[in-house]
């Protein structure tokens, strides 16, 4: 029995994982990578040899670093059943169809780009028709039931109060008379988080693949994360500013909602316009209220007792792109929230581009940022960022509040893989940048005494010899292209020049127009190579 790490190895995207014999294959989540160009190209691979073989998938929870390549999965020919929790699938119809909206989006800027220097336009990884396909193949399933995914596989799914749905998922294989137990973490949550229940705890695993995306670090306490939330807001309010905070859809915006309803409630801040700027946010929150059975016992009390936690005065949802726009010009002293969590894409981007360059307003990331993200680079200090191809100043207040993370920290995993009482157990650490994921496998190691491996991308592991091989995708090469594209460039540049200098020596009057577009043409040529480079 063989794993193929097909994502989520040394990054913390594209999380995919393919359980393998003669007899079966198994994948586990479907994940789109995201951040940097060389990780976003790899959703344009044929990562999956052949998907009308795989016998199942499995999805750990709806996040689209886990579920967003399902729809080009299906598109290229996979037809089985995928097995989730019943909010994971009804996150999945709203997730998935949304994501290849941006995906077509993303396609027509580029292509208006291409089209006007000459280049060859680029389909969308997958469109929403595509999405709407793979939606009929949900099958879902309920919280500890065993499921037989194949007559020598069967799977169980337990919270992991990640996010509403989450799951770790416990795959019990039978082979050459023996079982063996993998547990495939997911995602794992905090503890005492708002409205979701704590994870469950694993109980016995012969192999153990465990999420390190803060496997080098440790969270801020609730209480903390509580105080430093109402610091910034009364802060920025004294100053008339805007505060922007980028949220996942799932999960944070509505834990943010929830914190920012208990300070409004407790006269802790004053009743600040807080504008929810994301249609898929609100549809979660609308999922949120229809799977209580995931809720825990503080959420359920406050329902009971008559009391919408995910409500308070001054709260506005924003539907329309007219009303998005609006909040542009017209809001001041607000809070507003929208997604991207990462800034990758989402109304959260026109926000920043109207709110970074001002002193008196603030950004607060409550999500993780992966690297190459625009997200990424505002935390990182950056002075100046692009968006929508203008140059942005950073001038605004940034704040990271790390305690609204829905990922659990270095001691959060290593408590929660304690539980599991096996002294040969084998650990892959996985999803988590390189260094976090070095880092927490050394602390595996040090606390437990365990075999740790942290799989690089494309690594077909053999779970008996633990000896390796490669699959044969690999990043997309480009050298050749980009030097036609330079000697283009070269080109244009000449012939503009020889262009003017005639005009000029003839006397004739220089049409500035037509130079001046020109010059455009190559300056967005240039752009593009220099993104790709």
């Amino acid at each position: 029995m063989k794993i193929e790490f097909v994502g989520g190895s040394r990054t913390v995207t594209g999380s995919s994982f393919i359980v393998k014999n003669n007899n079966f294959t198994v994948m586990v989540d479907c994940g789109m990578f995201q951040g940097t160009r060389e990780l976003r190209e790899r959703n344009y691979l044929n990562l999956i040899y052949a998907p009308q073989q795989i016998d199942c998938l499995l999805l750990t929870h709806a996040h689209i670093d886990h579920s967003g390549l399902i729809p080009k999965l299906v598109k290229e020919g996979f037809t089985k059943p995928i097995y989730a929790t019943k909010a994971t699938c009804e996150l999945a119809t709203i997730m998935l169809p949304d994501s290849a909206h941006i995906q077509e989006q993303d396609a027509e800027i580029i292509n208006k780009k291409r089209k006007k220097i000459g280049r060859e336009f680029i389909q969308p990884i997958y469109t929403s028709e595509d999405a709407k396909q793979s939606l009929q193949y949900f099958h879902p399933v309920n919280y500890h039931e065993t499921i037989s995914i194949h007559p020598q596989i069967k799977a169980r799914f337990y919270d992991a109060g990640h996010i509403l749905g989450s799951s770790f998922i416990e795959m019990h294989v039978q082979e050459n008379n023996k079982e063996q137990v993998i547990i495939f973490s997911g995602d794992i949550g905090q503890k005492n988080q708002a409205i979701i229940k704590d994870p469950e705890l694993p109980e016995y695993a012969d192999i153990l693949l465990i999420e390190s995306t803060y496997g080098d670090r440790l969270h801020k306490s609730k209480e903390d994360t509580y105080n430093e939330l109402k610091h910034v807001i009364l802060d920025s309010y004294n100053k008339k500013g805007n505060i922007i905070i980028p949220a996942f859809a799932i999960e944070r915006t509505q834990e943010i909602l929830y914190t920012i309803a208990q300070l409004v409630k407790k006269g802790e801040i004053p009743p600040i316009p807080v504008y929810l700027d994301s249609p898929l946010a609100t549809s979660a929150t609308e999922i949120f209220i229809n799977n209580q059975d995931c809720f825990d016992e503080a959420m359920i009390k406050l329902l009971k007792s008559g009391d919408n936690p995910l409500d308070f005065p001054n709260l506005h949802f924003v539907q329309t792109v007219e009303e998005s726009k609006w909040l542009n010009t017209n809001a001041k002293g607000a809070i507003i929230i929208a997604a991207s969590g990462m800034c990758t894409a989402g109304r959260v981007k026109h926000h920043l581009l109207n709110n970074l360059y001002k002193p008196e307003s603030s950004v607060v990331f409550v999500g993780y940022q992966a690297q190459g993200t625009l997200g990424r680079h505002i935390i990182d200090g950056a002075k100046l960022v692009k968006i929508y191809g203008e140059n942005v100043a950073v001038r605004a207040k940034i704040y990271t509040i790390g305690g609204f993370s829905a990922h659990a920290d270095k001691e959060g995993l290593l408590e929660w893989m304690s539980h599991i009482k096996n002294p040969d157990l084998k650990v892959f650490v996985i999803h988590g940048e390189e260094t976090s994921s070095t880092v927490f496998a050394d602390e595996i190691r040090k606390r437990f005494g365990y075999t740790v491996y942290v799989p690089h991308w494309g690594e077909i592991v053999d779970l008996h010899t633990m000896k390796s091989e490669y699959a044969q995708y690999s990043p997309i090469e480009k050298t050749d292209n980009i030097e036609s594209e330079i000697d283009r460039i070269s080109h244009l540049l000449s012939t503009i020049k020889l262009r003017y200098q005639k005009a000029k020596e003839e006397g004739r009057r220089i049409n500035w127009s037509q130079v001046e577009n020109d010059i455009s043409d190559v300056r967005e040529l240039v752009t593009m190579i220099n993104d790709e480079l």
